[in-house]
């Protein structure tokens, strides 16, 4: 079953927590035991699984993130964005958890969240479940 949603971001970095929607997915397949794959269509976000129980750890890992990859840097990409390129191509732009009894198997802490670079923007989530 493949099953998809929209995301709406706030600013040109950020980190929206889509547990919830990718469980919802998995529920309505009806896949007890198997894998769910979650995967982004765009160039310029990913998706991470990280802690959600302190919001501060993502807001870290963004800040990291523009650290080490400044929004203006002289880059030669024209269309003025390739620090939203980099950045998804250091997060990735799928992951793969393991369906345990009808829910995904993370671990205590551990949340799903979609990762904007070049927002705010509406974007999409796929969402494979086997």
């Amino acid at each position: 079953m493949i099953g998809e949603f929209s995301v709406r971001t706030r600013s040109r970095n950020d980190a929206v927590d889509i547990t919830s929607e990718v469980q919802n997915i998995v529920s309505r397949s009806g896949v007890s035991e198997g894998i769910c794959v979650i995967y982004v269509p765009h160039t310029t976000a990913g998706v991470t699984i990280n802690e959600g129980a302190d919001p501060a750890v993502m807001q870290d890992v963004l800040e990291s993130l523009e650290k080490l990859v400044p929004w203006r840097a002289g880059y030669k990409h024209l269309e003025g964005n390739s620090a939203a390129h980099i950045k998804a191509s250091l997060v990735g732009s799928s992951v793969q958890i393991i369906i345990d009894n009808g829910k995904l198997s993370l671990g205590t802490w551990q949340r799903v969240f979609f990762c904007e670079f070049d927002g705010p923007r509406t974007r999409r989530v796929k969402v494979m479940v086997s």
